[in-house]
C-alpha cells in the first residue's frame, strides 16, 4: 500500500487516442493521426504507437537493423529532415506484428522537436488518459523541516493529487522561510503541469541540499490553482499536515 491511487492498465495494454495526434521534426510534421494507439509499454504511463500509413514515410531512414521488444521485432529508422538527423529514432512494426500493432511506428520521444494533442503541446511523454490530476484547495496548516530546520509554515495549500503519485502542497511564497532557500537554474517538465519557472536548494548549516522546492508560474489550465505556488518534494524533506508527520513516500517525480 502506497497511501495513494494505483495506476490501472498492466504492460501490454492498448487504447485508442481518441485525439488527433502530430509530431514535428524541424519544419516538418512526421506524422498527422486521428487513429493513434496508446500502448503501455509498463505501468504509469503509455507511449503513442502511430499507424504507418499516417506518417510521413519520406523522412525514414531505413537503418537495416532491427529490436525485438515485448511488441515484437521491428525495423529501425531514423529521421532526417533537411540537414536535421536522428539515427534511431522510430521503430516501424510491420506486417509479421500481431494487431492491433501491425504496419504502427513508435518515435522515441526526445527524437521530434514537438508532439501535440489536438492544438495543445505536450511534453515529456503521453498523458495517461486514466490519470487523474487535480488540484483542491485545502486549509489544514502545513509545516515543512528538513534536519529539523523548519522552511515553510502555511495556513493553507493546494494540494495536487496526481494518480500513482504522492500528493504535493503547493504553499502560498510568503510562507517560506527564504534564508534557507537558493534559487537554481533547474527547468523541469511534467505533461500534465507543464514547464516549472523556478527551482530552489535548501542550505542547513554548510550542507547544500539540490532541488528540493519547484514553483510553476504558469501551468496548464487545469492546474492554475497552482500558479506561483511552491511544492517541496515529500520524498527529501518532512511534511506536517495537521501537526502530524507525513511518511516520506519512495516516488521522487515533481
Amino acid at each position: 500500500m502506497t497511501g495513494y491511487p494505483d495506476v490501472l492498465v498492466p504492460p501490454g495494454g492498448t487504447a485508442p487516442v481518441p485525439r488527433r495526434l502530430r509530431g514535428r521534426l524541424g519544419t516538418a510534421w512526421v506524422f498527422d493521426t486521428q487513429r493513434a494507439l496508446y500502448v503501455w509499454e509498463f505501468p504509469p504511463y503509455p507511449q503513442y504507437y502511430v499507424p504507418l500509413a499516417d506518417v510521413d514515410t519520406d523522412l525514414l531512414v531505413d537503418e537495416h537493423r532491427s529490436e525485438t521488444t515485448e511488441q515484437g521485432t521491428a525495423a529501425l529508422c531514423g529521421l532526417r529532415v533537411g540537414e536535421l538527423v536522428r539515427p534511431g529514432a522510430v521503430r516501424v512494426y510491420g506486417a509479421e506484428t500481431a494487431e492491433p500493432l501491425r504496419h504502427t511506428a513508435r518515435f522515441v520521444w526526445a527524437a521530434l522537436d514537438a508532439w501535440f494533442e489536438e492544438d495543445e503541446q505536450v511534453y515529456v511523454h503521453p498523458r495517461n488518459p486514466y490519470a487523474r490530476v487535480d488540484a483542491v484547495r485545502s486549509n489544514r496548516p502545513i509545516r515543512v523541516e528538513l534536519d529539523g530546520t523548519v522552511l515553510a509554515v502555511a495556513d493553507s495549500s493546494v494540494i495536487v493529487f496526481e494518480t500513482g503519485l504522492p500528493p504535493r502542497y503547493y504553499l502560498d511564497p510568503t510562507a517560506l522561510r527564504r534564508e534557507h532557500l537558493e534559487p537554481s537554474d533547474t527547468v523541469t517538465s511534467c505533461p500534465y503541469k507543464g514547464d516549472t519557472s523556478q527551482y530552489w536548494s535548501v542550505r542547513v548549516g554548510d550542507a547544500v541540499h539540490a532541488d528540493l522546492a519547484w514553483s510553476y508560474a504558469f501551468p496548464t489550465g487545469p492546474l492554475l490553482p497552482v500558479a506561483g505556488l511552491v511544492a517541496f518534494y515529500n520524498e527529501k524533506v518532512d511534511v506536517f499536515v495537521d501537526g502530524v508527520r507525513q511518511e516520506r513516500p519512495q516516488t521522487p517525480f515533481s
